[in-house]
């Protein structure tokens, strides 16, 4: 029997089950496919990161379906993290804060701080309530590899080693949630769904963490995000050429203005939308790693709004520090 399977409110049951007995599901968010287990089980948590090679140094994300969830899971709630949650939450915001003796130290790579947040998608958010436990789940891919935004995607990297996978079509965002640490000044550790500028709306002016060999939040790593294939940025008042024999593929923004013998093409968004560009982003590299080719060359978007998240991406599929 397949371990893919449709949605429907019996699967959920059937996951919740999964979660309590101490098995891995890999299920939709409205960012990407996670990979989640009960935040308090350590045993089912340490599965995790066998399944997906991930060292234990690089924390998880804890997923709540109750905003009365995140007391029991910190230290102090203070005035902005309240103004956030009600701002953004559900949404793909997610909030790094001192941990309280509740979360085991493997959720958090032995850190004093847990990175919370709440998914915008039904699914991910009754499997959370059915499961009666804050669900941790980073995404369900092999570690630094390409993060899959379809239940196919999952299958293809993890779905032999977990217990089921639940089919709830294409995510909506396509790349991980925003992190925010606000355990001091306000630091965004990770780009990501919600743009800075929503966020500073809100709050003001916010830091934005540079690289961290130690890192504190998911996705900090240099090397990160990363297709099969090398993948190399292309500036766009750069000459560029093909040398004879290389097959090349081409991921480009809104249109293909180079008259060059590329293998394989895929634009992420024909209009210029960065939020359409957001969406199509791994897809789009997961059929450019599949289309038998020697590197992918891509082609920077601006960085704003989403665009910052789709660019920290794909420095870190090159292994690129911020500039």
């Amino acid at each position: 029997m397949s371990k893919v399977k449709a949605y429907t409110t019996e699967l959920i049951k059937d996951a919740a089950e999964i979660i309590k007995k101490g098995g891995l599901v890999a299920f939709p968010t409205e960012t990407v496919y996670g990979i989640g287990a009960s935040a308090f089980n350590p045993e089912a948590i340490a599965r995790i990161f066998e399944v997906k090679q991930r060292p234990r140094f690089d924390p998880l994300i804890v997923h709540i379906a109750d905003y009365k969830n995140v007391k029991n899971l910190v230290q102090r709630v203070d005035k902005r993290v309240e103004i956030l949650i009600k701002k953004f939450w559900p949404g793909p915001l997610t909030l790094v804060l001192k941990k309280s003796d509740t979360v085991p130290d493997i959720v958090t790579a032995g850190l004093n701080t847990v990175a919370i947040r709440m998914p915008a998608n039904p699914i991910a958010l009754e499997l959370i309530r059915e499961s009666e436990v804050p669900i941790a789940a980073p995404s369900a891919n092999i570690f630094g590899r390409l993060s899959p935004t379809t239940a196919q995607h999952v299958f293809a990297q993890i779905g032999k080693k977990i217990d089921l996978i639940i089919d709830g079509g294409r995510t909506r965002i396509g790349v991980e949630s925003t992190v925010l640490d606000l355990t001091d000044e306000p630091t965004i550790l990770r780009p990501g769904g919600l743009p800075l500028e929503e966020i500073e709306k809100v709050l003001g002016k916010v830091k934005i963490s540079p690289f961290n060999k130690r890192p504190r939040s998911p996705g900090q790593l240099l090397k990160h995000y990363a297709p099969r294939i090398p993948l190399k940025i292309i500036k766009q008042d750069n000459g560029l050429y093909i040398p004879e024999g290389l097959r090349v593929g081409f991921l480009a923004f809104k249109s293909i203005q180079r008259n060059l013998p590329f293998a394989a093409v895929e634009i992420l968004s024909p209009t210029g939308d960065l939020k359409e560009a957001s969406a199509n982003f791994f897809s789009s590299l997961h059929r450019l790693e599949d289309a038998d080719i020697d590197i992918i060359y891509a082609e920077p978007v601006p960085e704003q709004g989403l665009g910052r998240a789709i660019m920290d991406r794909l420095r870190k599929a090159e292994g690129l520090k911020n500039e």
